[in-house]
């Protein structure tokens, strides 16, 4: 049983708590340079085409001279940092305290532990030229949709946000034409263009090389067109 409630002398040092996460965060991971966020299934398993894709991906991304961002675990995660950390780049895991434990997999150059997902969420943001997401559950749902707001609300100008292995989000695409765009107008038709489906890795990693390349890094709070001069 979860425990909601909690004493103000709890909440204070929870507020502790959650500063020296930032605080570690910020320090550990504001000289990794250029990095990507990969997400996808922990359930993946080596013998499965999508973790054999997400290992190939990752060492495209290294080739072109990015790090590699995951959640530190087991299936996707496991095979971007493997396919980072042999292709001689940077392997960093943002690992998550859960209850059912997760294990770090071995192949992180750099490995981070968090107790809280909305701080590890900022780190995923803040430190990444752009997200590659694989096919995954509810948590790779999570993050794939929080991107969304943020470009579509305009706290994350022009992040680029690829969904790899188009037979996994065929589906989910096709509603969200049809249902939340077309039958219901809950999106407007130029939401649609906040994201990129790709099955090719080099492909994939062009759609971030030519965003670096023709306008770099944009902070999480700072949208294009509305940064302080």
């Amino acid at each position: 049983m979860i425990e909601f409630t909690s004493s103000p002398v709890q909440d204070i040092w929870r507020i502790f708590r959650v500063m020296a996460e930032f605080t570690e965060g910020f320090e550990e991971l504001s000289s990794v340079g250029e990095a990507v966020s990969l997400f996808g299934s922990a359930r993946t398993k080596p013998e499965d085409k999508y973790y054999k894709l997400a290992e190939k991906t990752a060492a495209e991304l290294v080739k072109a001279g990015f790090g590699v961002i995951t959640g530190g675990g087991g299936g996707i995660m496991e095979a971007a940092n493997k396919g980072a950390a042999e292709a001689g780049g940077q392997s960093i895991g943002l690992n998550i305290d859960l209850p059912m434990e997760q294990v770090p997999n071995e192949f992180q150059s750099l490995s981070l532990h968090f107790r809280y997902f909305f701080i590890r969420k900022v780190m995923f943001l803040k430190y990444a030229h752009g997200f590659i997401v694989f096919p995954g559950g509810y948590g790779t749902m999570d993050e794939f949709f929080e991107s969304l707001v943020l470009i579509q609300t305009f706290k994350q100008a022009t992040f680029p946000v690829v969904l790899m292995c188009s037979d996994y989000w065929d589906g989910l695409i096709k509603w969200i034409k049809e249902t939340m765009l077309n039958k219901h107008g809950y999106i407007s038709p130029e939401d649609l263009d906040v994201f990129t489906l790709e099955d090719d890795p080099a492909k994939a990693v062009k759609i971030i090389t030519d965003f670096r390349d023709s306008q770099g890094k944009i902070g999480l709070h700072e949208p294009e067109g509305m940064k302080k001069t």
